[in-house]
């Protein structure tokens, strides 16, 4: 198992999402936002993430926010390949290894799991989501 360089809040990566409690990488990997980056154990890095989607971009619930093409420069910045929503529901802890995390298959920065950053433009909305998901 390799390890990847530590990552920062804010970063979009490509991730292998438990699809349930289990806490086992899911077999189809997506985008998952950096929420915290914990360095207890560096250079182990563990990572909380927010959960990604392309699917019912349209139906946005309390706790998530939509990155889209509408979007335009933070769209680019993200690095997204769809319009994209993240919930703050979906959140787990994760080892930042290759078990979860793989290169995008564009590889916009390189044989790293980065696909983007959030946009400066992007934060009221991703507090308003943090905020809701706390409630």
């Amino acid at each position: 198992m390799a390890w990847w360089p530590s990552p920062a809040a804010g970063d979009i990566v490509w991730c292998h999402f438990p699809q349930d409690a289990k806490l086992e990488p899911g077999p189809k990997p997506r985008p998952a936002l950096v929420v915290k980056v914990f360095d207890d154990h560096a250079p182990h890095y563990h990572v909380l993430v927010a959960y990604g989607t392309s699917q019912k971009t349209n139906q946005l619930r309390s706790g998530e926010f939509l990155i889209s093409n509408l979007d335009a420069a933070a769209y680019r910045l993200a690095g997204l390949s769809y319009p994209t929503k993240f919930s703050f529901h979906g959140v787990v802890e994760l080892p930042f290894n290759d078990s979860w995390f793989k290169p995008s298959p564009h590889a916009p920065h390189g044989q790293i799991p980065k696909l983007g950053v959030l946009h400066p433009s992007l934060m009221r909305r991703v507090q308003a989501a943090w905020e809701a998901a706390q409630a």
